[in-house]
């Protein structure tokens, strides 16, 4: 089959306004336990966090750990190169495809370190072996093969055996997200489909429809 040949019709659902609430922390948490609760979850948490350093953005999956009004949260190594692009442009968008239920998430704001005690916190949470691969990985980073990487992790796990918990890699911890922007995307027939935008005005959000 050719690619251009490639669809599927939406139908699954429709948004409007008055379905929406005038949060968008509480719609976002709406539709994520809606996700989470569906026959078609997979991966819910999973969103792509876009950064851009130099003029050049690049994208990467990686696994939303906490939401609240405060933001959202995700853990990662400080010097990976997301770690290193968002200390020096804290701009950046996280897109949530729940695509079994025909909705999509965008989010922009800006990323801000966690403290030292909520990273030791979260970190003390993780399974060991989890812990000792973030102490082995300079993520990012190329690797003669994966026999090296291997063996780091063994080097490590010998490293701390008999230790717990482990102790916190000083290069390791999260960012919240705190944003500015929500769009809720829900899929309709014929690419007509429901699309709002929230912007934060001082300490109001603003919702409004978009053309698909």
């Amino acid at each position: 089959m050719s690619l251009k040949n490639i669809r599927r019709d939406y139908s699954r659902r429709e948004l409007n306004y008055n379905d929406l609430n005038p949060d968008p922390f509480t719609q976002f948490q709406q539709w994520f336990d809606e996700t989470v609760q569906s026959e078609w979850s997979l991966d819910p948490t999973a969103m792509v966090l876009a950064t851009c350093a130099d003029n050049l953005p690049t994208q990467r999956v990686v696994l939303l750990k906490d939401a609240s009004p405060d933001g959202f949260i995700f853990y990662t190594n400080y010097e990976s190169q997301k770690g290193r692009q968002l200390q020096a442009n804290p701009n950046c968008s996280m897109h949530f495809a729940w695509l079994p239920l025909e909705r999509q998430i965008t989010i922009v704001g800006q990323a801000h370190k966690l403290t030292d005690a909520e990273n030791e916190s979260y970190f003390q949470s993780r399974p060991r072996n989890s812990q000792i691969a973030a102490w082995a990985s300079k993520q990012s980073e190329s690797i003669v093969g994966r026999d090296a990487l291997d063996a780091r992790y063994r080097e490590i796990e010998e490293k701390f055996a008999g230790q717990d918990p482990l102790p916190l890699p000083p290069f390791w911890g999260g960012f919240r997200i705190v944003p500015k922007e929500f769009e809720f995307w829900q899929g309709r027939s014929a690419r007509l489909h429901d699309r709002f935008r929230y912007t934060r005005i001082d300490d109001q959000w603003k919702c409004e429809r978009l053309q698909p």
